[in-house]
């Protein structure tokens, strides 16, 4: 029996308000010396030009002494994802991007898919079902986001089953109550632990006073899409701020998909009728009361699955998938003197079940038997950070976390006749220690060294170490090395759902790990114009893939054999005057083993952007364009997979009356036919995607809340 979901087989301190030798091997090609060339040159050109270029002064004063009330209201990129203490973005020694809301608003994103879509060296696929996020080179299809950590105001997103994250209709806040999205670049276990090997993404919600009044939004869109969101925000005078919000989104999908690998009349040539529908609601609270911060997050998205995925059968609107996520987080932050100190502790709830319609006899005549695959997971956190500065050069930061996953159940089984496959109860604990220091030598090179030592239950301790140095070459020129291990324990999914029906974690998977260097050079040649470029390595060990036992013909998780991944990435932004705004990007990049010289599945060579926007009518209309280029990718058939272009355009009103903000846009504008790579669920082994399509908002705010 195949399984259904695997064939059986800030925190807001201080935020700115405003065995794979199961696979067909490839030999090596010529390509690998061209890349090599190409990122020697393209670093050495960078370098030379950020050297010569004129110096700039930077307004920008080190941010460890300011306020709370004062860091509001600046104007400085800041991160507080990189180390878990807030710093200039320019001043960390990651590879950093910051996403703001009027960003997400011009540009027309409608998730946060397609925010991480528009960000250099970051890619995106979907199986019309899920959508998986790649950086660097790195994303394997069906593996739900576990190596990437998502993070909402500091809280960890990712579930205690698959270590999954979810980015598209079913994230589970309102893209609409983000202030800003922090994008950090690289693995950052010597801060978080396993499940930051990576990227780490944190996206910083809105407060009531960002807000502060009654507010609704309406969307239509292709597919006779919906979607309707109803929030309240307000600081009141005894200094209680609270922001409440719902959204419902419906949308029917195509209504006719076709799949070539099913073109037979008995599978209706191809077409898959009114099997695409997708379905979410949300509700989001936010209450602030002087020291204390309560995060309140109730979510739910049901998808049906057009593909057939997992060997069911194909053209039956009853295969579907709901996932649900809730959890409630109690901060406590407050300041000793020069101390910051946070203790937070948090509830989380994630349930999954999908219905999977099977003809076992293979006859393809009804009744069919409905297949119901589920998991649930509960878990508490408990955490304490503080940070402070000493002797005006040391910036430290150290902490302890505590987890307790109370419940880790799985469970599959034919509802009609009753027949069980699997039923996996566990739990777990974990704990960890750890500690940073950002060492400021000079005003112009500081050093940041970190370490964090984590124990889990089933695998024991694991040690992170992260050394990196940041040095102002000159006032407009900035210099960062970084160097750092980072590890992924296998989830509970990959451990105990490999198909041998046991309580009892597959004794072979051991951790993955990660070592990355990384080297970025960030030039202004002006106020308006300035230059990023990155270079890195990572040698990756032990990866969970997962394969086709040929002895039982059921798919298993097996650790692969070293991977490495090589590239760089370089992007130009404006920022004119009036809103004039834009930047491009290129990322060359190769990921694969170097053993059999074989790529790794989904793994593009080139990604390429471009974003532009201007103001229109004296700045009442703002107008986008971002258009995307993929590369050829390789499938996990080992096929390939063409390049594709996509062009967007939006525009968006900023209070077109008092009351009224409109938008729209279209996507993908020259209706292009492209298709991203499947899984091994999937007898596709590229899984086309969406034409052209369309986009209306409407934001009313019928009176404003008076302060």
């Amino acid at each position: 029996m195949q399984n259904a979901r695997d064939v059986f087989f800030l925190s807001r301190v201080g935020t700115p308000s405003e065995d794979t030798s199961s696979l067909a091997h490839r030999p090596a090609t010529g390509r690998d010396r061209p890349l090599s060339r190409s990122v020697g040159r393209i670093l050495l050109i960078v370098m030379l030009s950020a050297c010569s270029a004129p110096a700039q002064q930077s307004n920008q004063d080190d941010l460890g002494g300011q306020s709370l009330e004062v860091l509001v209201k600046m104007q400085v990129d800041s991160v507080y994802g990189a180390t878990k203490f807030l710093q200039k973005a320019a001043d960390s020694a990651s590879s950093v991007t910051i996403v703001a809301a009027e960003e997400i608003q011009r540009h027309g994103y409608r998730n946060l898919a397609d925010v991480l879509r528009s960000v250099r060296g970051f890619y995106v696929i979907n199986d019309r079902n899920y959508t998986y996020v790649g950086v660097r080179g790195l994303s394997l299809p069906g593996d739900y986001n576990a190596r990437i950590l998502f993070l909402l105001d500091g809280h960890r997103v990712n579930d205690n089953i698959f270590d999954g994250a979810y980015v598209g209709t079913e994230f589970p806040v309102d893209l609409d109550l983000i202030d800003r999205i922090e994008i950090i670049r690289g693995p950052a276990s010597s801060a978080y632990g396993t499940g930051a090997f990576a990227a780490v993404i944190n996206c910083i919600t809105k407060r009531g006073r960002d807000l502060n009044a009654l507010e609704a939004s309406f969307e239509a869109g292709s597919w006779d899409s919906y979607k309707l969101r109803m929030s309240y925000g307000k600081r009141f005078d005894n200094g209680l701020e609270a922001l409440l919000s719902g959204t419902f989104y419906n949308s029917l999908g195509h209504a006719r998909l076709f799949f070539p690998e099913f073109d037979s009349p008995a599978t209706n040539n191809g077409i898959a009728q009114n099997a695409d529908g997708d379905r979410a609601y949300s509700a989001f609270g936010d209450v602030i009361y002087r020291d204390f911060n309560v995060h309140l997050v109730d979510e739910s998205r049901t998808k049906h699955v057009p593909t057939a995925s997992f060997d069911t059968v194909f053209n039956d609107p009853r295969n579907q998938t709901t996932d649900a996520r809730r959890y409630v987080d109690i901060q406590y932050r407050h300041s000793f003197g020069s101390w910051e100190t946070l203790a937070r502790a948090s509830y989380d709830w994630y349930g999954y079940h999908g219905i999977y319609v099977y003809d076992y006899p293979g006859a393809g005549i009804p009744p069919f038997t409905e297949n119901y695959d589920a998991a649930n997971g509960t878990w508490l956190d408990f955490q304490g950070d503080a940070s402070t500065t000493l002797f005006q050069r040391h910036k430290i930061a150290f902490g302890a976390e505590f987890r307790s996953d109370i419940r880790q159940q799985q469970i599959n089984y034919d509802i009609q006749p009753f027949f069980l496959y699997f039923d996996s109860h566990n739990s777990d604990r974990s704990g960890a220690i750890y500690f940073q220091d950002k060492f400021s030598v000079t005003k112009k090179l500081s050093f940041v060294v970190g370490i964090r030592s984590d124990w889990y239950k089933g695998y024991g301790n694991a040690l992170s170490p992260r050394a990196g140095l940041h040095f102002a070459l000159t006032p407009a020129t900035d210099l960062k090395l970084n160097y750092s291990w980072a590890f992924r324990s296998p989830n509970d999914y990959e451990a105990f759902y490999s198909g041998n029906n046991s309580n009892t974690a597959d004794p072979l998977l051991v951790d993955e790990r990660i070592r990355s260097w990384e080297l970025d050079v960030e030039h202004h040649f002006a106020e308006w114009l300035h230059l990023s470029a990155a270079g890195f390595s990572n040698q990756i060990d032990n990866l969970v893939q997962q394969t086709m036992d040929p002895l039982t013909g059921r798919p298993v998780y097996l650790n692969s054999p070293p991977l490495h991944s090589i590239g760089i990435e370089y992007e130009l932004g404006v920022k004119g005057p009036g809103g004039l705004e834009g930047s491009v990007s290129h990322t060359i990049q190769s990921t694969r083993f170097p053993g059999s010289g074989e790529d790794l599945p989904n793994s593009p060579r080139q990604l390429a952007k471009f974003s532009l926007g201007f103001p229109l009518l004296t700045k009442k209309i703002f107008a986008a364009f971002d258009a995307q280029y993929t590369s050829e990718t390789r499938t996990i058939a080992q096929s390939e997979i063409g390049g594709f272009f996509l062009l967007n355009v939006t525009a968006y009103s900023r209070k077109i009356t008092d009351t009224v903000d409109l938008s729209g846009g279209l996507y993908n504008l020259l209706d292009r036919r492209y298709a991203n790579t499947g899984a091994l669920e999937d007898r596709e082994a590229s899984i086309p995607q969406d034409g052209r399509s369309f986009r209306f908002k409407l934001t009313y705010r019928p009176f404003a809340v008076s302060r």
